[in-house]
């Protein structure tokens, strides 16, 4: 029930061919520093905020580079892989905001949808409209590893109790929160929310996350956390790229649940 978590801060750029290079190299970072479980942010193979462009560059699931990429760095460092999100095409219109996990045989165990969209006006010219090009998810899913159930969302779903809630009580021990939270957001709420997570369910939270300013124009906030089922932070990555390693102690969440047994 322990296990070496390693979390990957990235700034992505426009093109995956772009940021392979450096998501490999931090892949085999956490690699030689014994992770056993990788997580990677959201939108790791491109970020673009131009729509003509991202369609150009997105692929459906089965010819997506990045993706044959992931999973065959599993197999050559034999770790699990949690793929933050990809932009991947779902159709003509639609692109899909997907997360993957990925075992150490590349096998792709179970994938995730971003169910919410980032519909927002933050003020200071920064507005956005997740709706108008990605189709949002359907089902909330949870994924069988060899070190417990790990529930996947992605980034603003953090902001919905109800979906966390419903993970714990299917049996998550961890949820996966990949990001690309804006600075703005980040200062204000980013903690606070992954610790109010964690204590409401019990699980912990594992939350690797973009940082920097990106190509497209966009600030993120950085930080990638991990945060104990009693709401303790145990790993904070800043503002810096890199890997942030971590042991994590599933059996930490029936000892919390145990306590208050609020589920």
């Amino acid at each position: 029930m322990i296990f070496n978590a390693a979390l990957i801060q990235t700034t992505t750029k426009r093109s995956y061919k772009d940021n392979a290079s450096d998501i490999h190299n931090m892949v085999y970072q956490a690699y030689k520093m014994d992770a056993e479980f990788i997580f990677l942010p959201e939108t790791c193979n491109f970020m673009e905020s131009r729509r003509k462009i991202q369609f150009q560059q997105a692929e459906y699931e089965q010819n997506d580079k990045s993706l044959e990429d992931f999973r065959n760095l599993a197999i050559k460092y034999s770790v699990w892989l949690s793929v933050g999100s990809l932009v991947i095409k779902s159709d003509e219109n639609y692109l899909a905001n997907r997360s993957f996990v990925i075992d150490n045989n590349g096998i792709i165990v179970a994938r995730y949808d971003k169910i919410h969209m980032f519909d927002v006006n933050l003020g200071q010219n920064q507005i956005y409209r997740e709706s108008s090009i990605f189709k949002p998810g359907t089902k909330i899913v949870i994924a069988r590893t060899p070190w417990g159930r790990l529930g996947m969302t992605i980034c603003y779903d953090l902001r919905f109790p109800y979906i966390f809630q419903s993970m714990a009580k299917l049996g998550a021990d961890f949820i996966a929160i990949p990001s690309a939270f804006t600075h703005l957001t980040g200062e204000a709420h980013w903690e606070v929310l992954l610790r109010a997570r964690a204590i409401e369910t019990g699980s912990f939270t594992i939350a690797s996350a973009q940082t920097g300013n990106h190509e497209n124009g966009r600030r993120t906030y950085g930080h990638s956390l991990v945060v104990d089922p009693w709401g303790n932070v145990l790993a904070n990555s800043g503002q810096s790229l890199g890997v942030t390693i971590i042991n994590v102690d599933t059996t930490l969440v029936r000892m919390a649940r145990e306590k208050i047994p609020f589920l």
